[in-house]
């Protein structure tokens, strides 16, 4: 008798144990797709504010026309944000970023300034090129020493203008003279190719290589000169989100509007290649 009382307890223990498990069960199952739906309602907001905020940007100085274009399209696009840039020396820019300076996207003008920032292990993900740009003589408006080819440069009565070596701009400079079988002794070499154009605006030179976006860009402040050396230098730029962004959506989408058909159509426009 004893041991039948017994073993009716442990069954109805059995029992309640089974029935708590269940509600244990039924309260977890209840927490966990409450917990997924807060976690699915949080990631549907974050993904909603992403593109919020600031968004720094380091450009080559031969962007500076198209891209802010650009920087207000996107602010236009995606109210409360604002891009803020940094234009100059591809080179320049890559040593800052390296050194620790704050920035959201990095743009070069050629694949070795890139190169110095992916290197550092600074990048984030890999770079992909969105342009391509062409080099041309600027010479003052009018050309009045009638320059008509990279050869004419090297006139001793010329004042030319370069970039820097280190510069794209500058390498790109060197090696269509190189393929040309050229040597060329400028009055200066400049930091960045807005620099150098500078110079013949001014009239403080008669003639600078710079890139035809940049003749473009000028107006009728200078006039263009082409010639067939440019094709051997022809500089691929380009672009990648940096590793230490504090607004990683908002780089992203800055990337993908310059990458788009509507940013192509704009860096078309200033004279840029396709990619």
């Amino acid at each position: 008798m004893h041991t039948t009382r017994t073993a009716r307890r442990h069954r109805r223990t059995l029992q309640v144990t089974g029935a708590g498990a269940v509600a244990v069960l039924a309260l977890s199952a209840c927490s966990d797709s409450s917990a997924k739906s807060g976690s699915s309602g949080s990631s549907g907001s974050s993904s909603s504010s992403k593109v919020s905020g600031t968004v720094t940007v380091f450009a080559a100085a031969s962007l500076k026309e198209s891209f802010t274009a650009l920087g207000r399209q996107f602010e236009k696009e995606h109210p409360g944000t604002k891009v803020t840039f940094s234009f100059g020396g591809s080179d320049s820019l890559a040593a800052s970023i390296t050194g620790g300076a704050p920035a959201d996207v990095f743009a070069s003008a050629s694949p070795k300034t890139m190169k110095i920032v992916t290197d550092a292990g600074d990048a984030s993900g890999t770079p992909a090129t969105f342009v391509r740009n062409q080099l041309e003589i600027a010479t003052l408006p009018g050309n009045p020493d009638k320059v008509s080819s990279l050869k004419d440069l090297t006139k001793s009565d010329l004042k030319v203008v370069l970039c820097a070596k280190e510069v794209p701009c500058g390498a790109a400079a060197q090696k269509a003279l190189d393929a040309a079988g050229l040597k060329l002794t400028p009055v200066s070499y400049e930091q960045d190719v807005k620099a150098a154009l500078t110079k013949v605006e001014l009239k403080e030179a008669d003639a600078a290589v710079v890139y035809k976006t940049d003749v473009h860009a000028a107006g009728g402040k200078v006039e263009g000169v082409e010639f067939p050396e440019s094709a051997d230098a022809i500089n691929d730029y380009p672009i990648v989100q940096l590793k230490d962004t504090k607004n990683a959506g908002t780089a992203q989408a800055f990337i993908a509007l310059v990458r788009s058909a509507q940013g192509q159509k704009v860096l078309s426009g200033a004279g840029f290649l396709k990619p």
